[in-house]
């Protein structure tokens, strides 16, 4: 698999907008709203460009092998680099890997000194948040919404191995920058 983490803005609107618009997505995305649509997306995209200028972090483009699999990324929340996921429905099983990458990312490339995660109530699998080292860190109320709330810092994250030969593109980038390999 060819990872590459792209500014959200080198890919259409279009594959976003069907994105959230997948019912199998859409259930673990509690507080989405239905009038999802091409304007509300390019709002979206200008709040998470936003979101890398003021905090120097916040959400990619996921492309898989040149194809966009899904967005994720880091969001403040609560003074803390929150860790957001949401991929398309055939690039479920690639979570753990892309979400090293992020986390490499995070810790050894950006610096931060601690990340969290929140869980809606639909994802009932929750063991591999534990197998990348995250703690629970109880709940959090969003929108109305208790998630639950993970942690995870350098130490508990050292153990954890970077999908290999990634590209990770700066959000002020043009195009993404790629890199060969396999993971």
């Amino acid at each position: 698999m060819k990872l590459c983490l792209a500014p959200l803005d080198t890919v259409a609107a279009e594959v976003i907008v069907a994105l959230h618009a997948d019912p199998r997505v859409r259930r673990h995305l509690p507080l989405a709203v239905d009038d999802f649509d091409l304007a509300a997306c390019q709002r979206w995209r200008v709040d998470k460009r936003v979101m890398w200028e003021s905090h120097g972090y916040g959400p990619w483009a996921i492309l898989v092998d040149g194809r966009f699999a899904g967005w994720g990324g880091f969001q403040p929340e609560g003074g803390e680099a929150d860790l957001a996921l949401v991929l398309a429905p055939e690039h479920w099983g690639r979570g753990p890997a892309i979400i090293r990458r992020m986390l490499h990312w995070a810790f050894e490339e950006r610096g931060l000194t601690t990340v969290t995660a929140l869980l809606p109530p639909s994802r009932v699998r929750r063991r591999g948040m534990r197998r990348l080292g995250f703690d629970v860190a109880g709940t959090l109320q969003v929108g109305g919404v208790a998630f639950i709330r993970y942690r995870l810092t350098p130490g508990r994250y050292a153990g954890a191995q970077p999908a290999r030969s990634n590209a990770v593109s700066d959000p002020n980038q043009s195009s993404p920058a790629h890199l060969s390999g396999a993971t």
